[in-house]
């Protein structure tokens, strides 16, 4: 593997932030700054901590950038099921969605076991 962009984990992580992307553009205007913006920002967080934790020197760092990564899912995992709640967005959108970050999760979980077994 040459870069992080090999890693199904960021490309998917990427993927699961397009579409949280266009799912928050039918939120409510004033959640622009709220909900939106907390849901955009944890979900961006994703893949940008796996990205960052590969720059790393060492797998200690990576696994320090990779659980922080994780967090942010956990994070944006609430904060969707707040939108679903406030019903933001339909139960279709939501599950969809859910399903795709609980993949990423499962990913992130294994990557994470495997890094801390070379440490």
């Amino acid at each position: 593997m040459s870069t992080f962009r090999d890693l199904l984990i960021w490309q998917k992580s990427m993927t699961l932030v397009t579409e949280v992307y266009q799912l928050t553009n039918i939120f409510p205007k004033e959640e622009i700054y709220g909900l939106t913006s907390q849901i955009r920002r944890s979900a961006i967080s994703i893949p940008s901590n796996i990205s960052e934790g590969y720059g790393r020197d060492g797998n200690k760092d990576y696994l320090k950038f990779l659980n922080i990564g994780i967090s942010s899912l956990f994070e944006m995992q609430t904060q969707l099921e707040i939108a679903y709640n406030l019903k933001y967005i339909t139960e279709i959108q939501f599950n969809k969605i859910n399903e795709e970050s609980k993949e990423i999760e499962r990913m992130l979980s294994s990557f994470i076991r495997k890094i801390k077994e070379r440490i």
